[in-house]
């Protein structure tokens, strides 16, 4: 019998009033000073009653509501999304393409999109982002890359990127456009971190505003609202309105929440109106941080510097990532140490880096202990000793963005016949299913891809480092699904 105590809930309320401080999504960022005009969630949790109309079928008030929030945000049709972003890439890849065709995109998209592959039998062409030296970071999707490859595949119907990446990195989504729709293609663009885009003159501008079709933004990651509530967009005339509104038929729940759908409202409401000075007022906050983050000495901050260099056009400054490159340090050492010794909960770690999420939701005691933590645990790091035994996790970095040898679609990989091998020994093998680290849930190896050595090395690596390393069935990590020769 489950103990009182051990309830989820219970669990929650006690972590809730901790001292760990999230430098993660959801962005309000459980600020007791946001939100606090409303009252119990169940007093405004309805289904689809006379006067509040139906998602699926808006003819009232919803269809209003989105209709004001398209005019806010500058797009032909706005969605909004109770399934988080991944039902809207769902719905933005099968509205685009046909049954078994070919869509090209970014090898770095979210796991979502490789479903949305799987789903609709798609081959996918893959287009790969820039590797920052000496960070291990993915960098952007070059224009021209783009060109390329729809000048050699006719056949590719849809091209989908993501920018800005979970590290803040913005592509030239205007110059990817241009290119794109001299082929006649719709760009979709996976803008799931930069909904808070849209209102601060001081930050990159949205993709809706430098060219794409269908843009697709997560709230919840860096604006005050629910998590799973998200928005998508459509503009111009290269994308079925019809289509997309079928696919969100099926990736949508049948029972939307209404206390979602009046957050998503709510929070676009309050950033259209105080939160535009808002966010001028947290970009001052968040230049503070990084000129006292200038100071570190070992510890290196993603800046400004590598704009116009291996594909960044742009950069979110929101998105604090640290680079342990020049230490003896791993991702996964400096995330413990943020949380175990100063109670700071990071976003995300990877092999090379960590990342924290900023929004408008921080508080300035929370940006001033993540100063203070980064900067006293600098002074006790030295730079990396030459004979270093650990493999340079800037190369691991570049294995991820390696370009794989596909030996058949997502889809094939996903329901061909399988057998269990121990990861070691399955060099030379073609993969059953994904591994990725979660988050950013970008796959290291996806189903249908041939094991090279490098990346099983780089899984290993990975596992011995005590990453979140998931996908695999084998909940040990030992084995891993691969096609039965």
């Amino acid at each position: 019998m489950m103990r009182q105590e051990d309830r989820l809930i219970e669990r929650l309320r006690r972590y809730g009033a901790s001292d760990f401080y999230p430098f993660h999504m959801p962005g309000h960022k459980r600020n007791p000073a946001i939100g606090s005009e409303y009252t119990n969630p169940f007093e405004i949790d309805i289904t689809e009653i006379q006067g509040f109309d139906n998602l699926h079928h808006p003819e009232g008030i919803l269809k209003e509501s989105m209709e004001w929030a398209a005019s806010v945000y500058g797009a032909d049709r706005t969605y909004y999304l109770i399934n988080g972003s991944s039902c809207g890439i769902l719905a933005a890849i099968c509205g685009t393409t046909g049954c078994g065709g070919t869509i090209l995109m970014a090898r770095n998209c979210h796991k979502a999109a490789y479903n949305g592959v799987f789903l609709n039998h798609l081959k996918a062409r893959y287009v790969y982002p820039q590797v920052i030296e000496n960070l291990g970071i993915q960098g952007g999707i070059l224009p021209e890359d783009v060109d390329k490859l729809l000048r050699d595949h006719e056949d590719i119907e849809a091209v989908l990127i993501v920018s800005p990446t979970y590290d803040g990195i913005v592509s030239d989504v205007e110059g990817i456009a241009q290119v794109v729709h001299r082929y006649g293609k719709p760009l979709i663009v996976d803008e799931a971190h930069g909904a808070h885009f849209s209102f601060g003159t001081d930050f990159p501008v949205s993709a809706l505003e430098k060219g794409a079709d269908v843009v697709v933004q997560s709230l919840h990651k860096t604006l005050p609202c629910f998590t799973q509530t998200a928005l998508l967009h459509v503009k111009g005339d290269l994308v079925s309105h019809k289509e997309i509104e079928r696919y969100l038929r099926v990736f949508q729940s049948s029972s939307p929440s209404y206390v979602f759908m009046a957050g998503i409202e709510n929070c676009i409401y309050h950033m259209d109106r105080e939160g535009r000075g808002e966010m001028g007022k947290f970009h001052c906050s968040l230049m503070n941080l990084r000129a006292e983050l200038g100071a570190m000495k070992h510890l290196t901050l993603v800046d400004e510097r590598w704009i116009g260099k291996y594909g960044v056009y742009d950069l979110d400054p929101s998105k604090i990532v640290i680079s342990v490159g020049k230490t003896a340090l791993t991702g996964a050492d400096l995330d413990r140490i943020l949380r175990e010794k100063y109670h700071l909960e990071m976003e995300m770690c990877c092999a090379d880096h960590v990342v924290a999420i900023t929004s408008l939701g921080d508080r300035t005691d929370g940006l001033k202990r993540l100063a203070q933590a980064l900067l006293e645990t600098d002074r006790g790091l030295t730079d990396r000793a030459e004979d270093r035994a650990l493999e340079s996790s800037m190369e691991w970095s570049g294995r991820v963005t390696s370009r794989p040898e596909v030996e058949m679609t997502v889809f094939e990989g996903i329901s061909g016949e399988k057998e269990p091998v121990a990861v070691e020994d399955s060099v030379g093998r073609i993969a059953g299913e994904f591994v990725y680290i979660y988050p950013p849930g970008i796959p290291i190896v996806a189903p249908g891809e041939m094991l090279l050595p490098s990346l099983v090395h780089t899984i290993w690596e990975y596992q011995k480092m005590g990453l979140s390393v998931q996908g695999m069935e084998d909940p040990s990590g030992k084995t891993i699904k691969v096609i039965k020769r």
